[in-house]
């Protein structure tokens, strides 16, 4: 009976430990479900298994930091302090090599870093009440990118990762098959991979959680394909996800997150999703003479913006809990 006892304690102590780590990855895309984490982490994992344990990685040490460095323990418990380490983690992985130790390394601290920069974010933007969103990411992995060529041991080999970073070029009619990829891929993109499949896995882990966010996401996608295609971007950058990725997440933002979901709300989400997919080669090429990497400015940038205007609004109403 004593060993009995003892294996429901273990049990329930791994339960209380694996539940808020595989939050951080289900908190990329707005879910504090351990469930959605879980199937994110399979999806990495079906691209290349150092990709899943990366972000997992990435999540455990981010979140790890900020319980030494005692912040609240329901950011901590709800994934909020681990989906930027996450991120970032994981773009180490794709950008400077998955195997090589120093990305190993680099990313280890560059997690730990992450919590003291994610704090000062939610620090500063707690002033106007906005979230910080993956702002501390997009920082550190801007810094780290651009230094990178200046040191051997970490800069990458081969060419940049870089979105459009010149003139857009090439023809701009969408074929089929070149239509539903986009459609996966624009998902897949929010973790820097361009296979179609992990978009599809990414969107059953919302679908999990949540069949609206699966359904918003689906929206953004869709938004961010109509919208490139309208403005005449490039049929292989709106086929790779490059051009939507940051629509979706905006969709997901402005609908149901940080927004009470409507149908005005909605049209809002979409417009914002527009709207970050004509920011994202604006960002490309401000960034360009450091090496066009996006990451997810135009999300950050986009997502900020509206959420302000939104309080101009009486008809957008922010969502319960919002405040993070």
């Amino acid at each position: 009976m004593r060993r009995s006892d003892g294996g429901r304690w273990r049990r329930g102590r791994g339960a209380a430990f694996a539940r808020p780590l595989l939050r951080g990855p289900a908190q990329v895309m707005f879910l504090a479900d351990a469930r959605s984490g879980a199937v994110f982490c399979l999806a990495l994992c079906a691209a290349d298994w150092r990709y899943g344990c990366y972000a997992l990685g990435g999540a455990a040490l981010g979140a790890g930091t900020a319980r030494l460095l005692h912040v609240a323990r329901d950011r901590v418990a709800s994934g909020l302090e681990g989906f930027n380490s996450c991120l970032l983690a994981l773009c180490f992985a794709v950008f400077l090599g998955a195997g090589r130790l120093s990305t190993v390394l680099l990313a280890a601290v560059g997690c730990a870093v992450t919590s003291v920069i994610t704090a000062a974010a939610v620090r500063l933007l707690h002033v106007w009440h906005l979230p910080p969103l993956t702002l501390p990411y997009c920082l550190l992995a801007g810094a780290v990118t651009i230094a990178a060529p200046a040191f051997r041991r970490i800069r990458p080999d081969g060419g940049s990762l870089a979105v459009l970073p010149r003139a857009s070029s090439g023809p701009t009619e969408l074929r089929p098959g070149e239509l539903w990829r986009a459609f996966f891929r624009n998902v897949s993109e929010v973790f820097f991979l361009d296979e179609w499949y992990v978009g599809a896995l990414l969107l059953a882990g919302l679908l999990v959680a949540s069949r609206a966010a699966a359904l918003v996401a689906c929206a953004g996608s869709a938004s961010g394909i109509v919208t490139a295609w309208a403005l005449g971007a490039p049929a292989a950058r709106i086929a790779d996800g490059t051009m939507g990725y940051n629509a979706v997440l905006v969709a997901l933002a402005l609908c149901g997150v940080f927004l009470t979901a409507a149908p005005a709300t909605l049209l809002y989400a979409l417009l914002g999703a527009a709207t970050a997919t004509a920011v994202t080669p604006a960002v490309a090429h401000l960034l360009a003479p450091s090496g066009g990497h996006v990451f997810t400015w135009p999300f950050v940038l986009t997502t900020l913006g509206f959420l302000t205007a939104a309080r101009s609004f009486p008809r957008l109403t922010p969502a319960l809990g919002s405040g993070t």
